[in-house]
């Protein structure tokens, strides 16, 4: 299916957030995190309306394009013309989370199978891992409503979140929120690992937990061991692996 360019029709800021949430679908397609066409990840776009980028409806995550991006507003009204639709349960999260959380420039949505079985799992996430550490520093958890179609359900989702990064929704998977798409994108391939983790390590022996200790101070501990750069460590690298697999993320 073509779909015509929006880099000349939007502005040059809004064209950068597109690339880099495009590149984004494409690596959780890449890492094997998607659920064919049914969770979603997105982007707000700069202003006081709370509009945002979300995912076409109907496209496998490898498919999406910077331009194929729907935007919409609060009340799920595109504000751009676009033959797709927006994932109703999709909406009803992305936009529950980024009415309140000024500091969620990108919010992203998984069903993997290993998020969905540690979010079924009573105990959560175990601190049994380097990786489980970074999570449980701001780790967060929302008991399963249903699929998440009732704007009753938002206040609730928001209280649940509170000021945390990393969410787990029990009996559904899992949700991470950054202040910029690879910071959300980051958040994840840790949270995703640390449920895989657990997962293989609870098919062995006894687990020997982290000394509770260790979780202290744990955002400082990871500005550290990027070398204050956080997730832009990495992106510039992650991108540079997307345009040798495929660039057409771009377009």
């Amino acid at each position: 299916m073509h779909i015509p360019s929006m880099q000349e029709v939007v502005s040059a800021e809004e064209w950068q957030l597109r690339c880099d949430l495009a590149a984004a679908y494409r690596l959780v397609a890449h890492y094997g995190w998607s659920d064919l066409v049914f969770t979603h990840i997105s982007a707000r776009l700069p202003g006081p309306e709370h509009h945002f980028l979300i995912n076409p409806y109907g496209l496998m995550f490898d498919e999406i394009t910077a331009s194929s991006l729907v935007k919409v507003d609060q009340d799920c009204n595109k504000l751009v013309d676009s033959p797709f639709p927006v994932n109703p349960a999709g909406f009803v999260i992305h936009s529950a989370i980024h009415a309140v959380r000024e500091d969620a420039g990108c919010v992203l949505h998984t069903h993997s199978r290993a998020g969905v079985a540690v979010s079924a799992q009573k105990c959560g996430v175990l601190p049994i891992s380097q990786q489980s550490t970074f999570v449980l520093g701001s780790l967060a958890y929302h008991d399963y409503e249903g699929v998440a179609l009732r704007d009753e359900e938002k206040p609730r989702l928001q209280a649940d979140l509170g000021t945390a990064n990393y969410l787990m929704l029990r009996n559904h998977g899992l949700l991470t929120v950054g202040r910029t798409i690879a910071d959300a994108f980051l958040n994840m391939y840790i949270f995703e690992n640390t449920c895989r983790i657990q997962i293989d390590a609870q098919a062995g022996g006894e687990l020997v937990m982290v000394n509770p200790q260790i979780l202290q101070g744990m955002a400082g501990v990871m500005k550290k061991a990027t070398a204050g750069q956080g997730a832009n460590l990495a992106w510039p690298a992650l991108l540079r692996k997307l345009d040798k697999l495929d660039p057409s993320y771009k377009t």
